[in-house]
């Protein structure tokens, strides 16, 4: 490259807040905050800091907040939902912070990563892969600076119609308070996280992933619950940070389909953030090339917007090509068969050996 690469230094809290604060028309999102590196730190993981980078002018060009993820064979930096960027975002801006990103953690003292994964608008080297994808590039935003009456004439018809239907079969929406969410999820809530995920096919967190977050983000979050006849049907979680909403987690039971609870439930959270002064929510990840398991989600939320966000896929950034095509080759022989695993796992254990260290165990 001809391009000098970037500065980057990190960011304490105090710091990170007068950037934020230097940049009020940037979206930060919650997971590139101070507030997250918190959270993954009481799940057990390891953040290593928020980072700014700038180029030879001093010009602040992207922030970004790292995870240390270790399993087998695989040691690797994640960044999640990130880089944020304060710049225009051209594939040569991109291709410097990846470039300077993979400097970083090859000079890196304590950690030893395989590959640093982040999102890239534009792929290009030095990024490649993913070997697993690990964000949604597809997603509904709902706009909440019109009227509460005009918010709700731009919802479908079958939207509007599902409010009305669910007021009418008595569907109660509360709001929980603080100090009673760990006990409402852990006893009533989480047994419906888990009716959704054997339903829909995919895989929970167990309840103490779901209660942490409640407890350490608290300042950020609402918890809404959809009652009939004082039973819980359905509900969800929402995050706030500088004016912008996300709709993060929900579940519903078969009951609260058949007496459309979901429609309810989102009108009334959509209401509160409004209210709050939130000028945006963003419904999450809806159904796209990666993600084809996404489609029934995508029904549901296409009822309130039209207005669809793209999100830079996630990429992964090799700071060794050869190690890295090796461990690809490995996972992709697990899924042909043990065999095929041992051949290759012994190829890996070789290329560990030669690097002078062994490689880390799940």
């Amino acid at each position: 490259m001809n391009a000098a690469l970037l500065t980057y230094s990190p960011l304490d809290r105090q710091a990170f807040d007068a950037l934020a604060a230097a940049h009020p028309a940037v979206l930060i999102p919650l997971e590139q905050t101070p507030d997250w590196a918190d959270f993954e730190r009481a799940l057990g993981r390891t953040p290593l800091g928020i980072w700014a980078y700038r180029d030879a002018a001093g010009t602040l060009v992207a922030t970004a907040g790292y995870v240390h993820v270790v399993r087998r064979f695989r040691e690797s930096v994640v960044v999640v939902n990130g880089p944020v960027w304060f710049v225009e975002r051209t594939p040569a801006a991109e291709r410097l912070l990846m470039e300077t990103v993979r400097r970083q953690f090859r000079d890196h003292p304590t950690v030893h990563p395989l590959y640093v994964r982040l999102q890239v608008a534009t792929l290009q080297a030095p990024a490649t892969g993913p070997i697993e994808h690990g964000w949604y590039e597809r997603e509904i935003v709902v706009d909440l600076t019109p009227s509460e009456a005009e918010l709700l004439k731009s919802f479908r018809p079958n939207a509007r119609n599902s409010i009305r239907r669910a007021q009418r079969n008595g569907i109660e929406i509360r709001h929980i308070h603080r100090e009673e969410w760990k006990r409402v999820f852990a006893t009533e809530l989480y047994p419906i996280m888990r009716e959704t995920a054997e339903r829909d096919g995919f895989e929970s967190f167990d309840s103490s992933y779901y209660e942490t977050l409640l407890t350490v983000l608290g300042d950020h979050l609402r918890l809404l619950v959809a009652y009939r006849d004082g039973h819980p049907l359905s509900w969800l979680i929402t995050t706030e940070y500088r004016g912008y909403a996300v709709y993060y987690f929900a579940g519903s039971t078969q009951a609260a389909r058949s007496t459309f609870a979901p429609y309810l439930l989102l009108w009334e959270a959509f209401r509160t953030l409004k209210a709050a002064g939130n000028t945006a929510c963003g419904l999450t990840g809806i159904e796209s090339e990666n993600y084809p398991s996404l489609a029934n989600v995508t029904t549901f939320k296409r009822n309130f917007s039209k207005n669809v966000v793209v999100v830079p896929t996630t990429y992964d950034v090799p700071l060794d090509a050869r190690r890295y095509a090796v461990v690809v080759s490995l996972l992709a022989a697990r899924r042909r068969g043990p065999a095929a695993a041992r051949r290759v796992a012994g190829r890996v254990a070789g290329v560990v050996r030669r690097r002078g260290r062994t490689g880390a165990e799940a």
